[in-house]
């Protein structure tokens, strides 16, 4: 039987002691003080969670025999990286499968990565040829500070966000770039759908964040926001199949939206943020 990390007592982002009210049929709680939202349940540490089986049934549908579409959503978050800055130096922090690595390192940037899960770190290595390392994030030490940290729907999964933040902070240059994509429980999907909403999952995702209070974190941990938006998930749909098994996400972003656009500043599913180290 896995043991579980105990869930939050406070709110994480302002420390309110209360423990929040339960929301979205009690599998969420959120701060009455300033709205953070967290999951309600306590989740086994990470490294017990992401074993083999999350990634071939429990998380995805087989992420290591879908790469195709792994390589897809990988060169589009390099096109969106590339659009602010052109790294030389990256650290991509919960680097999964190594496929954003490799599209990186063929881009020419000396990438490499920190993976909790073995399976997917070992899959890294030995299938697509990236250095990554089997570890938590926040206990790696970093080695030669960054230009560029990324970190791709890792945010949401980590027992202790504000720590996670000091890590990619001090694995920075002065005035290094922070790169984050985490799911929007703002978004216009997540209000429509309630418990239903796909991205809640609470057997994984321990934080829920919104622009505010992903703003506010970063804020608090040394970082300064240059960049913000949100995208729906059709972004990352690469076959038909997949829009129609998400038809019902398309109907919460087009009643909210009237436009099949696929980005927008606050109510797309994904929120994704361009952050600046601060050396005051």
């Amino acid at each position: 039987m896995r043991s579980a990390e105990k869930v939050a007592t406070g709110c994480l982002l302002c420390g309110d002691g209360s423990g929040g009210r339960p929301v979205t049929d009690g599998l969420l709680r959120r701060c009455d003080t300033c709205q953070f939202v967290w999951t309600a349940s306590e989740l086994p540490p990470p490294e017990q969670l992401y074993d083999r089986a999350y990634y071939e049934t429990d998380g995805y549908q087989d992420y290591f025999a879908s790469a195709g579409q792994r390589r897809y959503e990988s060169a589009r978050r390099l096109r969106w990286l590339r659009s602010r800055v052109h790294p030389a130096t990256l650290l991509e922090a919960g680097s999964a499968g190594g496929y954003f690595l490799r599209a990186a390192r063929d881009a020419g940037i000396d990438a490499r990565g920190v993976e909790v899960s073995e399976a997917a770190a070992s899959f890294a290595r030995e299938q697509l040829g990236v250095p990554v390392r089997t570890d938590r994030f926040e206990d790696h030490a970093p080695g030669a500070p960054v230009e560029a940290v990324c970190a791709f729907h890792v945010l949401e999964h980590v027992t202790d966000p504000r720590r996670f933040l000091a890590a990619a902070r001090a694995a920075l240059r002065p005035d290094g770039w922070l790169a984050l994509e985490v799911p929007n429980i703002a978004s216009a999907a997540a209000r429509r759908l309630g418990s239903a909403w796909p991205a809640i999952a609470p057997d994984y995702h321990r934080w829920h964040f919104t622009p505010h209070s992903l703003a506010r974190l970063l804020a608090e941990s040394g970082f300064r926001v240059v960049g913000q938006d949100t995208i729906f998930s059709r972004y990352y749909w690469r076959a038909p199949a997949r829009l129609r098994q998400a038809r019902n996400l398309m109907v919460a972003d087009f009643a909210a939206c009237r436009s099949l656009r696929v980005s927008h500043p606050t109510l797309g599913d994904l929120l994704r943020v361009f952050a600046r180290r601060e050396d005051r």
